[in-house]
C-alpha cells in the first residue's frame, strides 16, 4: 500500500488526491490515530468517527482561504495530521507532542482553541459576517456534533445563521452519541431523519429556515466529497447532516462508545472496566456509595448531570440503578443549574454533579437561579484544582467564580469524612444553595471537623504560635508537610487550620490568631486573583498580621507537568518554608 499520509504536508496535498487515494489515506490515518491514542490517551471515539469527513473537507475546500471551525474540537486529530502535525501520530517519539484540541499557536489552520461545546456555529457566524463586511468570498464551515446540538448556544448560532443569509456551511456530525447517549427532544427528530435518510417532513433544521442535505454514509469518503462539492460556494446557510459511527473502524470503540469517548494513557482495551485489586478509593466511588443509601431512603433526592457523566463517576450501571432519580439534561450546564433550582423550589433535593471546567458555562445561573433565589440545591464540583491538562479543560477558576456570588455556601472538604458530613448536611438543609469542591485524593480523618450547626466554621487542627497555615480543601497535606519542615528547621510549632468554608470567614478564629501570630500562610489549589487567600489578606489588612498567599497565577496552564507548575507557584513545602525563612530574616 502506498504511504499516503507520509506525502501529506498541508491540505493542498489532500486536494490533489484521487478518490481511491483518499480512501487509502483514511485507512492510514485511522490506524495512526488508534496506535497513538492508545499510548497517549485522548478522545478516541469522536476522532475515529470523523476521519473520512475531515479528509473530504480538506479535499473539497481550500483551507488556505476557506475557514474551518471545530466545535469542541475533540474530533480534530485527523485534521492535525493533514496540517503539518502528523509526526505526533506516526512516530512514538513524538506522540503527544501537540494538544488534543485545535490550537492557533500550533497551526494557522486552527482558528480557535475549543474544548467545551456548542460554540462553532456562533464563531462561524462571526467569521461569515466579517467576510461579508470586508467584501471577501471564501467559504465558512462549522463542524457541529457529538451532542453539541443539545447546548443552547448551538441553537442560538443556527438561528442567527439564517438571519445572516450568506454562505455558511454547518457539517452536523450525527453519531447518536454525546459522551454518553444523547438526551433531549431534538434527538428524536434526528433519529427520524436518520431512519428516513433525511426525507421526513418533520425536520429541525428546515424548521429554522436552513437549507439541508443528508449523507447517510457519513464514513464514506466518496459520498462526503460529493455532498461537500454540492454545497461549496452556496450563497446561503446550509446544514450537511452526516450519519457517522462513533469509534468507527476499531471494534472495541464501536462496541463501547461511551467508554471510548476519552481514554487514559497506556490504555489496554482488554482491561477496560476491570478495576485493579489495589486501585485506590476515589471520590466518585464514595459519592456513588453514599447516594445509593441516601436515594434508597429518600425518593426526593435526584442526581442531575449535564451530559458528561463519566467525568464525575456516574457509570452506566449507577445511572440505571437510579431510574427516575437520575436526570441527564444533555450538554446543558446552564439548563442543568436552573433545572436544579427548580427541583429544589419544588420540594426535591437535587445533587448536580459537574466538572469544574464545565461549571464555568453556567455562571449566570449560579448567580440568578441559585444565589439570588437561595435555591437549596447541592452542586458537587469535580476536577477542581491544578492538573497536567489542556488549557481548555483547566479547573482553577471555580473558587473565584462561586465564592464571590452572594447567597451560596461554598465548602472545601479535605477528608472523606468531612466530605460525607458536608454532603449529608447539604442535601437535607433547605435554606441555601451549597457548592462542595470535591478533592482528588482520598484522605482519612476529619471526624467532627464539620459542624452542621455552624457550616461557616473552620477547623483548628493544631494550635501553635507565631505562624499559622490556613489550608483550603486538598491543600491540607501540603500545609502539614510545610509545618513539619518549618519545625525541623526553625523550631517553630505553627498553627494548622482547615478552612472548610471559602465563601465566608470564621471571624472569631481569624481574630484569635491576632493575639500571638504574626504571619498567616494561605494555601489554595486555584487562582489567587479574587480567590480565598486574597480575601484573608483583605480581612487582616488594617492589622499587624502579615499574609502570604500560595496558589495559581492568573494564567492559562496548558499541559504543564504537575511538578513543574508546583515549583513555579512555590507550591512545595521546601519553597514555602524557604519563603517563610526569608521573611523571618527581614524582621
Amino acid at each position: 500500500m502506498s504511504d499516503y499520509l507520509e506525502r501529506i504536508e498541508s491540505p493542498a496535498d489532500v486536494r490533489r488526491l484521487s478518490l481511491p487515494e483518499l480512501e487509502g489515506l483514511a485507512a492510514q490515518a485511522r490506524r495512526a490515530l488508534v496506535d497513538s491514542t492508545l499510548v497517549t490517551g485522548g478522545h478516541l471515539g469522536p476522532n475515529l468517527g470523523f476521519v473520512e469527513a475531515t479528509i473530504a473537507l480538506h479535499h473539497v475546500f481550500d483551507l488556505s482561504q476557506d475557514k474551518l471551525v471545530f466545535d469542541v474540537s475533540h474530533q480534530c486529530y485527523t485534521h492535525k495530521m493533514l496540517t503539518g502535525r502528523k509526526r505526533a501520530y506516526l512516530d512514538a517519539a513524538h506522540y503527544g507532542e501537540f494538544t488534543g484540541f485545535t490550537n492557533p499557536d500550533e497551526s494557522a489552520y486552527d482558528l480557535f482553541r475549543a474544548g467545551h461545546t456548542s460554540q462553532a456555529v456562533s464563531l462561524a457566524c462571526g467569521l461569515a459576517k466579517a467576510r461579508d463586511l470586508l467584501g471577501q468570498h471564501h467559504n465558512v464551515i462549522a463542524v457541529l456534533g457529538d451532542g453539541s446540538l443539545s447546548g443552547g448556544e448551538a441553537f442560538e448560532g443556527l438561528d442567527n445563521a439564517v438571519e445572516l443569509g450568506s454562505n455558511l456551511i454547518v457539517v452536523f456530525n450525527d453519531n447518536g452519541m454525546s459522551i454518553a447517549p444523547n438526551s433531549g427532544g431534538v434527538y428524536r427528530n434526528l433519529a427520524k431523519l436518520r431512519q428516513t435518510k433525511g426525507t421526513c417532513e418533520d425536520n429541525f433544521f428546515r424548521t429554522l429556515g436552513l437549507d439541508y442535505r443528508y449523507v447517510d454514509e457519513g464514513n464514506d469518503v466518496g459520498a462526503l466529497v460529493a455532498a461537500f462539492l454540492e454545497v461549496k460556494d452556496l450563497d446561503h446557510p446550509v446544514v450537511v447532516h452526516i450519519h457517522t459511527v462513533k469509534g468507527k473502524g476499531f471494534a472495541w470503540a464501536e462496541q463501547h462508545p461511551e467508554a471510548a469517548h476519552s481514554i487514559p494513557p497506556a490504555f489496554d482495551p482488554a482491561r477496560a472496566g476491570v478495576e485493579p485489586a489495589d486501585a485506590p478509593k476515589t471520590y466518585q466511588q464514595i459519592t456513588r456509595d453514599y447516594l445509593r443509601r441516601k436515594m434508597a431512603a429518600d425518593k426526593s433526592v435526584v442526581v442531575v448531570n449535564a451530559g458528561a457523566p463519566s467525568g464525575v463517576g456516574l457509570t452506566p450501571e449507577f445511572r440505571e440503578w437510579c431510574g427516575d432519580q437520575f436526570v441527564d439534561t444533555g450538554i446543558t450546564e446552564q439548563h442543568a443549574t436552573a433545572f436544579s433550582a427548580g427541583l429544589a423550589r419544588g420540594g426535591a433535593k437535587p445533587v448536580f454533579m459537574v466538572m469544574a471546567t464545565f461549571a464555568q458555562r453556567a455562571f449566570d445561573q449560579f448567580v440568578q437561579e441559585l444565589g439570588l433565589n437561595r435555591s437549596p440545591a447541592t452542586v458537587l464540583v469535580f476536577g477542581a484544582g491544578f492538573y497536567d491538562i489542556d488549557a481548555t479543560h483547566a479547573g482553577t477558576l471555580d473558587i473565584v467564580m462561586t465564592s464571590n456570588i452572594p447567597g451560596i455556601t461554598c465548602l472545601a472538604p479535605a477528608t472523606e469524612q468531612e466530605y460525607l458530613d458536608m454532603l449529608d448536611w447539604s442535601i437535607d438543609q433547605r435554606e441555601r444553595p451549597v457548592v462542595i469542591r470535591v478533592p482528588e485524593k482520598v484522605l482519612s480523618g476529619g471526624e467532627g471537623a464539620f459542624d452542621r450547626e455552624r457550616p461557616g466554621g473552620w477547623h483548628m487542627e493544631r494550635l501553635g504560635s507565631c505562624i499559622a497555615f490556613l489550608s483550603l480543601g486538598s491543600t491540607v497535606e501540603l500545609a502539614r508537610r510545610a509545618a513539619c519542615l518549618l519545625e525541623e528547621r526553625e523550631g517553630i510549632s505553627a498553627t494548622l487550620v482547615e478552612a472548610l468554608n471559602y465563601s465566608s470567614f470564621d471571624e472569631p478564629l481569624l481574630d484569635s490568631l491576632l493575639r500571638d501570630h504574626s504571619l498567616v500562610v494561605t494555601l489554595e489549589a486555584g487562582i489567587l486573583c479574587g480567590g480565598f487567600g486574597e480575601k484573608v489578606a483583605r480581612y487582616y489588612g488594617k492589622t499587624h498580621m502579615r499574609v502570604s498567599c500560595y496558589g495559581g497565577k492568573k494564567e492559562f496552564l496548558d499541559r504543564v507537568p504537575t511538578d513543574e507548575f508546583f515549583k513555579i507557584y512555590h507550591f512545595t513545602p521546601e519553597d514555602i518554608v524557604a519563603d517563610i525563612e526569608a521573611l523571618l530574616r527581614k524582621r
